[in-house]
């Protein structure tokens, strides 16, 4: 049985791997991300369709199943602010943190309105909506 510590440090060079090889493809530069998401540079997308590619083969191999949770209605809108929101800040929510790493201080804005959102999310869920914890992401 593996300890805590073990798994800590595990998850730590894992990440460090990850935030690496994210860096060295240029996911964490924002100009490289807008032309990906303007379609002037199909580099970073292929990157993106490869790794995809990969893990569903992974995954199969490894018979990995998920059981797909509840699709609600804020489905849609969610990855719909989500995807504008990574267009605009050029940061899913892990690349804020490399970009941070790599020293562009600018990406604390966009942690920031990453914890908002969810913040938002939370508040909005739990007045309105109440549907499960889950739905935020978080």
């Amino acid at each position: 049985m593996r300890t805590r510590g073990a798994l800590l440090a595990a998850n730590i060079v894992g990440g460090l791997a990850l935030g690496f090889t994210v860096s060295r493809i240029g996911f964490g530069d924002y100009g490289e991300l807008n032309r990906m998401f303007t379609f002037q540079d199909l580099r970073m997308f292929l990157a993106f369709a490869g790794a995809v590619a990969i893990i569903a083969v992974a995954f199969a191999l490894l018979r990995v199943r998920r059981n797909p949770g509840r699709i609600h209605a804020g489905v849609v809108p969610g990855a719909v602010l989500f995807g504008t929101g990574w267009a605009i800040s050029g940061g899913c929510p892990a690349i804020p943190i490399i970009q941070v790493g790599a020293g562009y201080l600018p990406a604390l804005v966009t942690i920031a309105g990453i914890a908002l959102g969810v913040w938002l999310c939370r508040w909005t869920n739990g007045r309105f909506l109440r549907l499960d914890r889950g739905s935020c992401g978080v």
